[in-house]
């Protein structure tokens, strides 16, 4: 697990759990259709996050870490928000408490309308035009770029927030591939200069940084240390 200098906080990653979308292969990235509540975890969903709750705590209690140092920041999506919802429950924290906070940037990359709603299969097309062209949008949607600029508003924010905290981030698959992409091309930019957060995540906002996002991909449910 690298260390991330230029972080003030620990963090985990955790992909959602396999939801009722996952299950149906649809896309479902648009903020009105990913909040409603039929689009929350499917059942084999809710067993990944206990899972990932469990392993989370276990990873808690090695690192002696206690759980009121704890803080789960989490997308708005129902499949995310149902994620945080049951991990807390697993940590015994409570969901409506202070140490659980909606995220909005930290919500799916929208894909665009055509995409919206559309099978699966039709992610391949849009991860070959990010390696062509990360700062490129699909129609009506968010390039790899736009992310990168609300997850560094994201972090920024939660940054400010917290000091010498354990923080879990609940959200999807492409906006935690991409952040894990520039949170380790920033370490290597540290490594060679420095900066503050923000200047970093700008000095690695470049194509041929971005167009990898896929590398760091996540399975339905995945817990990562990060930092």
């Amino acid at each position: 697990m690298a260390t991330f200098s230029f972080l003030r906080n620990r963090y985990w990653i955790l992909r959602h759990g396999k939801s009722i979308p996952n299950e149906r292969g649809l896309i479902v990235a648009s903020r009105e259709n990913g909040t409603l509540p039929e689009f929350q975890l499917a059942s084999e969903g809710v067993t990944q996050a206990q899972l990932a709750g469990e392993s989370f705590l276990k990873e808690l209690k090695e690192n002696k870490i206690p759980l009121e140092n704890v803080r789960i920041c989490y997308s708005p999506f129902s499949r995310t928000r149902h994620t945080a919802k049951v991990v807390a429950s697993v940590l015994d924290i409570p969901f409506e408490g202070p140490q659980c906070k909606v995220v909005e940037e930290l919500r799916e990359r929208f894909f665009g309308p055509s995409f919206e709603l559309q099978s699966h299969d039709k992610y391949a097309e849009i991860w070959d035009f990010d390696e062509k062209d990360p700062f490129m949008q699909p129609e009506g949607g968010e390039s790899v770029a736009d992310v990168v600029s609300r997850l560094a508003t994201a972090i920024a924010t939660i940054e400010s927030e917290f000091q010498g905290c354990s923080v879990l981030v609940v959200s999807h698959g492409d906006p935690l591939q991409i952040l894990q992409t520039i949170l380790h091309a920033a370490n290597q930019h540290t490594e060679s200069g420095g900066g503050d957060f923000l200047s970093l995540i700008q000095a690695v906002r470049i194509p041929s940084v971005l167009s990898q996002h896929r590398k760091f991909a996540l399975s339905t449910g995945e817990l990562r240390p990060i930092s």
